[in-house]
């Protein structure tokens, strides 16, 4: 019974709801991970069996294994999501989860790569002039400037891209499309590329490929944005998401409309975007006490 409610809820995030497969992939993960608790710790308990306090055994278990606050949220809303649509099909009276209150967690600023940083990403970082070398400058220039997602990049194809116009077309969450634009100089950089794709005989419609003419994978993409953002800041999180919050951040520091960058992100909520007007902000109060008189520094 359970597999089956679990294989109902996927495909209902899948076909109806049209989640990303990195999405799906999580969710599958979230839900195979409570499943195995259940029958390692209260053996024989069936979904009708369940209750809230089996939730927030299984809660605590994650803390004991060292997740984060904000990891066990995540989780915890999976499972709020899985049972109230086995409530609303049917399969279940009453939602389990419904009492459940995930932990508190801390409010953090995005983190971002500084504009000088960035810079010298492209003006005093080598890259190698073959295929490999090319792509991976070509990864962190299309992050940086368009401010897309790691999944809309990797899904991206060569035939979504408008050199003329200069525009391409990303897939967004819940397969919702956006127009993102582009300047002259990254034109010419996609172009190179295509060329190299080509020279060497890699036909994938996929932009981002590897050697093996296969598209990229989440985990080669990331270890990639790391590899390069390592040479030129020592912030912990070096991930494709940073160069998403460093466009974000850089377009707002730079005078950008707010509404303007909502689209651009592809946020629904507006609320979403103000979080980068925060280090707008704190820049500014770093301006305020270096100069100052009565600032008190």
């Amino acid at each position: 019974m359970v597999e089956a409610a679990t294989k109902d809820f996927l495909n209902y995030l899948q076909y109806q709801k049209r989640f990303s497969p990195l999405s799906l992939q999580s969710y599958s993960n979230d839900l195979s991970q409570f499943t195995t608790y259940l029958q390692q710790e209260y053996s024989g308990s069936g979904l009708s069996g369940l209750s809230h306090h089996h939730i927030r055994d299984y809660l605590a278990a994650l803390f004991e294994k060292g997740l984060s606050a904000r990891s066990v949220n995540r989780k915890l809303s999976t499972l709020k999501s899985y049972f109230k649509f086995l409530c609303r099909t049917g399969v279940l009276p009453l939602n389990p989860a419904q009492k459940v209150v995930g932990p508190k967690t801390k409010k953090t600023l995005p983190t971002f790569v500084d504009e000088g940083q960035m810079q010298k990403v492209f003006s005093e970082l080598t890259f190698a002039e073959d295929f490999t070398g090319q792509r991976n400058r070509l990864i962190i220039d299309l992050l940086y400037q368009t401010g897309m997602r790691r999944a809309e990049l990797l899904q991206l194809k060569v035939s979504d891209i408008d050199l003329y116009a200069l525009q391409l077309k990303v897939l967004g969450k819940r397969n919702k499309e956006r127009l993102l634009p582009f300047n002259l100089n990254l034109k010419n950089s996609i172009k190179h590329y295509l060329e190299l794709k080509s020279a060497v005989g890699y036909k994938n419609d996929v932009l981002l490929v590897s050697t093996k003419d296969k598209a990229l994978s989440a985990v080669a993409l990331t270890k990639i944005v790391k590899d390069v953002l390592s040479q030129v800041t020592t912030a912990s999180k070096k991930s494709p998401h940073v160069l998403r919050h460093s466009f974000a951040t850089h377009l707002l520091n730079n005078g950008a409309d707010i509404n303007a960058v909502k689209e651009l992100l592809g946020h629904t909520n507006l609320f979403t975007t103000q979080v980068y007007t925060h280090n707008s902000i704190e820049k500014l109060k770093k301006s305020y006490y270096q100069a100052h008189p009565r600032s008190g520094n």
